[in-house]
């Protein structure tokens, strides 16, 4: 099953729709667990929606006017929207990481150095999941695993409406312990300072490399991964 390169595909969708994306997870590990295809990372950006994890509670969406949807990930209900980077790996774990809570805390680890290239400070909770800036909370993290291929993943808040998770407890948490990265550090509107920050990260704690780009003579500025070229540290 395992590549022996341990190359990473990324896949750049833009906005799209929870349904869509979480069609193509499924296939994609159903294609990862049968060898068809190497590790996959997903960046996404998702129309307003709220997941509910194994651990939410039955009434948890009740008179929320937004899509729900029950999926198999841990945690309990999340909200994802525009302004937030959502980062789903599929990913086979080698028999050396097949220990879920190291699996938790790399991808915690991806979302800490990212933040330390735009100088913010972030941190871990005890007895929690996800990354913390002093006492907010700036990234969930729920996944799944079939047959040692990850699934779901994270969701970092980047510059949302700070107002997305009224209404809802996110992570079992009051509404009011969520932050986003815009009220830390100046950063632009777009995403992609993230979606490239996080995959130089998940590449340096995972272990992969890109792919070789196909040689394109007639199109120039187009890095690894389908990113423009850009220095991987802001300014």
């Amino acid at each position: 099953m395992e590549s022996p390169s341990r190359q990473l595909d990324v896949m750049r969708l833009g906005r799209r729709p929870y349904a869509e994306v979480k069609e193509l997870q499924e296939r994609l590990v159903a294609e990862r667990v049968s060898g068809q295809v190497g590790d996959t990372l997903i960046l996404t950006e998702h129309d307003p929606v709220l997941t509910l994890g194994r651990g939410s509670a039955p009434d948890e969406a009740r008179g929320l006017e937004l899509p729900v949807f029950e999926v198999e990930r841990g945690g309990e209900a999340t909200w994802h929207g525009p302004g937030q980077v959502v980062a789903y790996p599929i990913f086979y774990l080698p028999p050396q990481r097949r220990d879920l809570h190291r699996y938790l805390r790399d991808l915690e680890e991806v979302v800490l150095r990212s933040l330390a290239e735009v100088q913010i400070e972030g941190r871990r909770e005890e007895g929690k999941t996800g990354v913390w800036i002093g006492d907010q909370k700036v990234c969930s993290i729920g996944v799944a695993v079939r047959r040692w291929v990850t699934w779901h993943g994270l969701a970092l808040n980047v510059h949302n409406d700070p107002d997305a998770f009224l209404g809802i407890r996110p992570c079992g948490l009051d509404p009011a312990l969520m932050t986003r990265v815009a009220d830390h550090a100046q950063v632009p509107p777009a995403n992609l300072l993230f979606e490239v920050l996080l995959v130089k990260h998940f590449l340096e704690v995972f272990e992969l490399e890109l792919p070789e780009p196909p040689a394109r003579p007639d199109e120039g500025g187009v890095g690894p991964g389908g990113f423009p070229d850009l220095p991987m540290h802001p300014g």
